[in-house]
């Protein structure tokens, strides 16, 4: 099974996508640092003990890797927002072969302490558009989300709108169950977020 593990948001640079997520959130991102296998760079919000989001850029001082970066953002061109969903698995090899075409192979990839294994898509891009979840297993026991302050914000809602709703929802029904997760049938695909703020609901 999969469980949700952090919500990344795309931004066409790190300053810019920090400024709008602390203005839309009201309060302070913390620093995350940067993922030099995929020249990417992100600062980090906490969603609650074991979950978390992540502003996410390509970093201008780091090498390009040897194929398209994670979450399409060699094609994103902005504005800031929501990205992709990331899904925490216990076996990331099982869950590739039980995983649409396209979800990609494993990479090892690693930040400071931090090592996880992660599926990255030849593309670039997750399948459904991007609304399929990407697949990591992290390695040890270290995890972002258990060190970053608690703010208050947490998800509450994971919509995933698509024009093939029901084969994503198919793909999706055996292996994650999550009461916050919606999927609704729309001509244009778009991954949408709720939270709990202290400031009250915020919608992306």
């Amino acid at each position: 099974m999969l469980s949700l593990d952090h919500i990344a948001i795309a931004t066409p640079d790190l300053a810019t996508g920090t400024a709008w997520a602390e203005m839309a959130f009201g309060v302070p991102l913390e620093p995350g640092g940067t993922h030099a296998e995929m020249g990417t760079h992100n600062r980090l919000l906490s969603l609650g003990p074991e979950e978390y989001l992540e502003v996410i850029a390509i970093d201008p001082d780091g090498a390009a890797p040897g194929q398209p970066r994670w979450f399409d953002l060699d094609r994103f061109r902005g504005p800031t927002g929501p990205g992709a969903w990331i899904a925490r698995v216990p076996d990331l090899d099982a869950a590739i072969a039980a995983a649409p075409d396209g979800i990609g192979v494993a990479w090892s990839l690693s930040r400071a302490d931090l090592r996880w294994r992660m599926a990255i898509p030849a593309d670039g891009r997750l399948p459904f558009d991007g609304l399929f979840p990407a697949l990591i297993e992290w390695e040890g026991a270290a995890h972002p989300a258990p060190r970053l302050p608690d703010r208050g914000v947490r998800l509450t809602g994971l919509t995933l709108a698509h024009p093939q709703a029901e084969a994503l929802r198919a793909a999706l029904a055996p292996v994650f169950s999550d009461p916050r997760l919606e999927i609704v049938a729309e001509d244009s695909p778009y991954l949408g977020l709720r939270f709990d703020t202290a400031r009250g609901p915020l919608d992306l």
